[in-house]
């Protein structure tokens, strides 16, 4: 197998899983460094270079919020699920669970709902 090909296909893969689990997490407020951490200790590692282009993008997709705070040792930008973002994180989720249903049938060799993998095809 092509490892090359494995890494672009997981690549493909975490992409909306990562803007999923940033929204999810962004229902609490975050800076950069303790979502990285958040994320990470769930399972879900993500660098630096991935993650503050993705919370730049929600935030100009009108996804987030942020503000810059200064706590003592240095200006740190804050990151929260905007008003706006709330239904919208929802639905993605709503979404998600369909999804993944789905894989989880389809990967299980169902196919379809209700359909028992072992019984003979209809002829």
């Amino acid at each position: 197998m092509d490892p090359d090909l494995f890494d672009k296909l997981r690549l493909e893969l975490r992409r909306g899983s990562l803007t999923l689990a940033a929204l999810v997490q962004l229902q609490q407020e975050h800076y950069g460094y303790t979502l990285r951490k958040a994320l990470g200790d769930l399972g879900l590692e993500i660098d630096e270079g991935t993650l503050y282009p993705l919370l730049r993008r929600l935030e100009a997709q009108g996804l987030l919020t942020s503000e810059w705070r200064d706590d003592g040792t240095r200006p740190k930008r804050w990151y929260r699920l905007s008003p706006a973002g709330r239904p919208l994180l929802e639905q993605l989720l709503a979404e998600w669970r369909a999804l993944d249903a789905a894989l989880m049938r389809i990967a299980a060799g169902s196919g379809a709902p209700g359909r028992d993998p072992n019984a003979a095809s209809p002829s």
